[in-house]
């Protein structure tokens, strides 16, 4: 593809907020999602003083016009231009919305008439294990809520057909047996129950799932814990809890409930606690890290899985990059949505080109939604 006009506008984002979308020669389009919670070290969304339209239908659209975008090597002379322009380590003049939409059209029209994922890895054979959002809070939803932001399910089938499939049905069980206050902006069900009493019920139906179907359904928390910590304090609605405590307290949920997998158990500068997060197979860093893989190498050791979002970072090339390091250092790459998506579905089709074993999209909402469908498409592409 020779690139001849880029175009972006402003679009909403699931929550109403401004977005950016880049079309390349009127016909290409990508956009990015916008944290709602975000980490304090990855990149800016958008610079500053808004988002920089005019910069990429005006200065960007004439420093690329003529480029031939053929694979990811292209990419790589196409940074070089963006990073030149700006080398802020925040991406203080560009944003990492503005490159990563600009990047999702790039692959699109690389791609043309196949998919992107085949157009990055025709090799591609696997799909990932869909980690379904079920019950949220915190950051996620102004409001009463629950402590923890994020209460995951983790379908262990062979399809990703029927994991979907049991990720909704228990969603739907939850709403029968809740009667929930709304959705968070992941479109996970909203209570005001405590943490013991949803992993209760999650374990409940989970073991009637397996009765039932002969599935077995991980269960798994982010606690997203930086946004309870202060002053050296966790603080939850029945207390508050001290360093030493708040692990233990995260260690006797996991023993307790057999949790597959716990999300930044500990808030973001605490490294070395990590390593006390003792009983759970997957333990997670995602404010911890911020998608950042120099970060990503201090934490060698402590963590055995990272959270990966292309927008924290800013650069397809460097996502990649971190997630190669993950594979190679023993630590599970999760490729991840953001609260406030758009309907763009470039993190489905990475997740099967790059090979991740685990993508967290959510199990309702449009902009979830068509992440799943994107993928159940890929599935049948594959066969």
């Amino acid at each position: 593809m020779k690139i001849r006009k880029l175009k972006a506008k402003i679009i909403p984002d699931a929550l109403g907020s401004e977005t950016i979308e880049i079309t390349i020669n009127n016909k290409y389009k990508g956009s990015a999602p916008l944290p709602i919670s975000p980490g304090s070290r990855e990149v800016l969304p958008f610079p500053p003083q808004g988002i920089p339209i005019s910069l990429v239908n005006v200065t960007l659209s004439r420093a690329l016009k003529g480029f031939r975008f053929n694979d990811l090597n292209d990419l790589k002379l196409i940074e070089q231009i963006l990073f030149d322009f700006d080398s802020t380590p925040k991406l203080e003049k560009l944003g990492g919305n503005v490159v990563i939409a600009l990047e999702n059209a790039l692959l699109r029209g690389g791609a043309g008439n196949q998919s992107v994922w085949q157009f990055l890895n025709p090799y591609a054979n696997e799909m990932p294990i869909p980690m379904g959002e079920c019950l949220g809070g915190g950051k996620h939803f102004k409001g009463e809520s629950t402590d923890m932001q994020e209460f995951l399910l983790i379908p262990h089938t062979e399809k990703f057909y029927d994991a979907i499939y049991l990720n909704h049905y228990i969603y739907k069980q939850v709403e029968h047996h809740l009667t929930p206050n709304g959705k968070t902006c992941n479109g996970s069900w909203i209570t005001n129950l405590d943490t013991s009493a949803i992993l209760d019920l999650l374990k409940k139906i989970a073991n009637e799932v397996f009765d039932r179907f002969d599935v077995q359904i991980g269960l798994g928390i982010d606690v997203a814990a930086t946004h309870l910590y202060s002053g050296g304090y966790y603080f939850y609605k029945k207390g508050k809890l001290d360093r030493l405590s708040q692990i233990k307290y995260i260690n006797i949920l996991i023993s307790r409930y057999g949790l597959e997998y716990v999300e930044d158990p500990l808030e973001e500068n605490d490294i070395n606690g990590y390593t006390k997060i003792k009983y759970g197979d997957i333990i997670c860093g995602d404010d911890l890290i911020c998608s950042q893989l120099e970060r990503l190498k201090e934490t060698a050791g402590k963590i055995n899985a990272v959270i990966i979002i292309p927008s924290q970072i800013g650069s397809l090339l460097k996502t990649k990059e971190i997630i190669d390091y993950a594979k190679q250092n023993a630590i599970t790459p999760i490729l991840s949505h953001r609260g406030g998506e758009t309907m763009d579905t470039m993190i489905s089709e990475l997740a099967v080109a790059w090979n991740l074993p685990f993508i967290k999209c959510g199990i309702s909402g449009k902009e979830r939604l068509i992440k799943i469908n994107r993928l159940k498409e890929i599935e049948k592409e594959i066969k």
